[in-house]
């Protein structure tokens, strides 16, 4: 099928602002259109394309499959068409820019080993890092607002249809403050009498965490803070008796100077994979390659 040359650029911004806001109303206030005038857009553009790209309900919009399937081209698209009237502005061009989302797990350690690489490597290199949920990260790099996402994603269903390359397997640990009282006793059972520190639930680093408990034969504290902040984990963990239920790589340097104390529950807990996540629609930057030889070369460690 020839592409309809009667799709403008206005009926893109359309659609890719209503998947993001999953509502006309909102999409139409971001816009700072009326929402008539975006409903007809959007009309116009599913008459175009002979096809409904979002089912209607009280609560708002979803995409239907021919949506989800437009919306992995009509992202990359309209972002390919930014960086190249970008790169046209006087001295824009000869400066690279990397938008990256980073989980969690490869915040605090991994990351910033990439980051001084890249810049001692490209004077020029602007990094833009965004931080959340994989299935918020994911999201944005299929919409094209990402180019590359990084961490332990392979268990979230966000990323059918995109491409992972994997780096290095990561395992969940338990860690506590030097000093804990469970360290001397080192008893799993006790685990229950303490705070305990989690993942957000529904997330891909949570189902490990759940994992460990099972594997464990005892249930997670009722008292407990779920959090994907590596910061607030840190300083709570750091003051208080709570436990700490971390990716490896979320401790690393606080293992290392002795911080963080790892408690021995009799298990090895066989990790998840840490890698790169791409969106194939998206025609690759130099930037991105750039970013992918860095992620290569600071893993060798970590393997």
């Amino acid at each position: 099928m020839n592409i309809d040359n009667r799709i403008k650029y206005r009926h893109l911004l359309c659609f890719l602002e209503i998947s993001r806001q999953g509502s006309l109303a909102r999409a139409a206030d971001e816009l700072a259109v009326s929402q008539p005038a975006i409903s007809k857009t959007l009309k116009e553009l599913e008459e175009l394309l002979g096809t409904s790209l979002f089912e209607r309900s009280k609560t708002g919009v979803i995409l239907t499959s021919a949506g989800s399937a437009f919306l992995r081209y009509a992202g990359p698209s309209v972002q390919a068409l930014r960086e190249g009237v970008r790169s046209l502005r006087a001295g824009e061009h000869e400066a690279g820019l990397l938008r990256l989302g980073a989980l969690s797990t490869v915040e605090s350690s991994l990351l910033p080993d990439v980051v001084r690489r890249l810049h001692s490597q490209h004077a020029a290199l602007a990094i833009s890092v965004a931080t959340g949920p994989s299935a918020y990260l994911l999201g944005q790099l299929r919409a094209g607002e990402l180019d590359l996402v990084v961490g332990r994603m392979t268990e979230s269903p966000q990323i059918e249809g995109l491409s992972f390359e994997h780096l290095y397997s990561e395992s969940m640990t338990l860690v506590v403050r030097h000093g804990h009282a469970l360290l001397r006793a080192g008893r799993v059972e006790q685990l229950g009498e303490y705070p305990v520190v989690l993942p957000l639930a529904d997330t891909t680093i949570r189902r490990h965490a759940d994992s460990l408990f099972i594997q464990l034969g005892i249930s997670p504290p009722q008292r407990r803070l779920e959090t994907l902040s590596v910061t607030l984990s840190r300083h709570y963990v750091l003051n208080s008796d709570a436990v700490w239920v971390a990716p490896l790589d979320a401790v690393r340097q606080d293992l290392a100077t002795g911080g963080l104390v790892e408690f021995d529950f009799g298990l090895k807990e066989p990790g998840g994979s840490v890698g790169i996540c791409s969106n194939p629609a998206l025609a690759p930057t130099l930037a991105m390659q750039w970013c992918c030889e860095a992620l290569r070369e600071a893993t060798v460690n970590y393997r």
